[in-house]
Formats: structure tokens, sequence, C-alpha cells
């Protein structure tokens, strides 16, 4: 079976926001089984950004799946950082 790299990027991106979402429910301090309700919108939300946010860390990467992941799981924070890094370059004295 042979993935194109732009949908392996978008797939990647999307299970590094699920494990990201997953961990973020079961660290929750204020977890309680009995009152917990599950807000799909929410994480539906956050998948879409990540496998967005994972197409853009591929491409930046040169295609790299794994950075893919990374950017997934990382969200905002990779985005962030990259903005960071890009603008490091322009003010370096």
């Amino acid at each position: 079976m042979n993935i194109s790299p732009a949908l392996l990027q978008f797939l990647a991106g999307g299970l590094g926001g699920l494990v990201r979402g997953l961990v973020g429910v079961t660290k929750s301090q204020t977890f309680d089984p009995k009152t917990f309700k599950f807000q799909w919108q929410y994480f539906a939300a956050t998948l879409v950004i990540s496998m967005i946010v994972g197409q853009f860390g591929g491409v930046v990467f040169n295609g790299d799946w794994r950075a893919s992941l990374l950017a997934g799981y990382a969200g905002s924070d990779f985005i962030e950082s990259m903005y960071k890094l890009s603008l490091a370059k322009f003010f370096k004295p």
C-alpha cells in the first residue's frame, strides 16, 4: 500500500492530537468517572487542528511524518515555537 506523504502527515498529526487528548483526559485532576462528561465537539475540533498543524509540521520538516506526529501532539505550542524560531533569524545582532 502506497500512501501519499501529505495524507501520511495529516494522519500522523491527527494521531498525535488523539494521544494528547487522551493523555489530557486521563491526567485531569478533576476526573471523576461518575460525573465525567466527554465533550465531543471540543475533542473533534482539537483533532482537526492537530491534523492541520501536523500537516504544517511535515511541510516545514521536508515531509517527515515523525515531525507531523510531534506537531499534532504539541499543537499550538509547536506553532508558537516555530514562530519564535523564525523571528529569531530576523533579529540576530
